[in-house]
């Protein structure tokens, strides 16, 4: 069953966060994950103030996803998104196959 992880990512620091952003994409590749959403237009129809940016990235699995975000690859770009983006990260399991 497919996972997904859902951020909304505030940028603090414009060089950090695509030095974050491009370890980031190595990785989630790596471990068979794939960008449904990157940063696009968001229009809020309901709730609070509108988010900065909204990633949303799909993996094959919880398992993957969770293997992907302890990985040497993506600790790599952690060390960037300290200083270069606050976010919310949401991990959230997919529908199972009917």
């Amino acid at each position: 069953m497919s996972a997904y992880v859902i951020s909304v990512v505030d940028v603090k620091e414009a060089a950090g966060f695509e030095a974050y952003r491009t370890i980031a994409a190595r990785a989630i590749a790596q471990y068979g994950g794939r960008y449904l959403v990157r940063g696009g237009a968001a229009d809020v129809v309901e709730g609070g103030p509108p988010p900065n940016n909204i990633i949303v990235v799909e993996f094959p699995s919880m398992t993957r996803l969770r293997e992907w975000y302890a990985s040497p690859e993506y600790a790599e770009a952690l060390k960037h998104r300290r200083t270069a983006l606050d976010r919310r990260l949401i991990f959230v399991e997919g529908m199972p196959p009917s």
